[in-house]
């Protein structure tokens, strides 16, 4: 019987080369490899204010998907003196190497690995991002030999063991909006559930530029979403923040280790 729902933020906790991808050296040399720079993004301040920021509410919440998002904005708004082939294929080049970085950290493995092992806990990896995220972030899974499964993927399936994927492009909502979590509930049984622990950064690792990361709404987007477990579930919510204060590999693999440790501390509370 499942009693212990836990669940993961993928960008930014799981994955932690999706920042790094989005790291202002980084981001200036993938427009310049992708060919977005030669179409007018010619550096991260423009990427992030003329095509994330804007988009994002569209991009994140429908099945548009990242690629066609970019190519939308450049041939409306900066359009270059080239095809749409041209735009497509560089902007297909980004959103490839972006989510291609974009895997689960393996040092999340051995906390992952004991969690699709406990027959009473039911894991979904609950995350706002593009359409095109879920597909790579079930294959993420799978190559490091763990179970995963779309939500709109289990739909009429018994619960499965291992991990469930519920992106926001799938469901049409944020994390923070109820609709989210009653979609959940209403394709998956968890009437059993007895506590639910939720590790999340809530966008404060994301970088600067993005407006998903502003520390406003990452306060905001942190309490809402608890409260909002709190009613859906009707169940005792354990918060446990994924805060990076640095951005060296070894903090980053520390704070893992630390909360890995505490995610396998609250298994054995009973």
């Amino acid at each position: 019987m499942l009693k212990t729902l836990v669940i993961f933020d993928y960008s930014g906790t799981l994955s932690l080369g999706a920042v790094r991808f989005g790291e202002k050296d980084n981001l200036m040399k993938e427009l310049h490899r992708s060919g977005l720079a030669g179409l007018g993004i010619v550096n991260p301040e423009t990427f992030w204010k003329e095509i994330v920021n804007p988009s994002w509410e569209e991009g994140s919440t429908t099945s548009i998907g990242y690629g066609e998002i970019i190519y939308r904005k450049i041939r409306k708004e900066m359009p270059p003196p080239v095809s749409d082939g041209e735009i497509r294929l560089c902007a297909s080049r980004f959103v490839d190497s972006y989510l291609g970085h974009s895997g689960v950290d393996v040092r999340w493995h051995p906390v992952l690995q004991k969690l699709a092992g406990e027959a009473s806990v039911i894991t979904i990896i609950a995350t706002d991002h593009y359409a095109e995220a879920t597909r790579y972030i079930v294959g993420f899974f799978k190559k490091l030999g763990l179970e995963a499964l779309s939500l709109k993927d289990s739909a009429g399936k018994s619960v499965p063991r291992g991990f469930i994927v519920a992106n926001s492009a799938d469901l049409g909502l944020h994390k923070a909006d109820p609709g989210f979590w009653e979609r959940i509930t209403s394709v998956l049984s968890l009437n059993t559930i007895q506590r639910v622990l939720i590790i999340d950064d809530f966008g404060f690792n994301e970088e600067k530029g993005d407006s998903y990361a502003d520390r406003r709404e990452v306060n905001l987007r942190k309490q809402k979403t608890v409260d909002l477990l709190k009613n859906a579930f009707n169940v005792s919510v354990y918060e446990l923040p994924f805060i990076l204060s640095d951005k060296d590999e070894t903090s980053r693999g520390d704070r893992i280790s630390q909360v890995s440790a505490e995610v396998e501390q609250y298994l054995c509370e009973k």
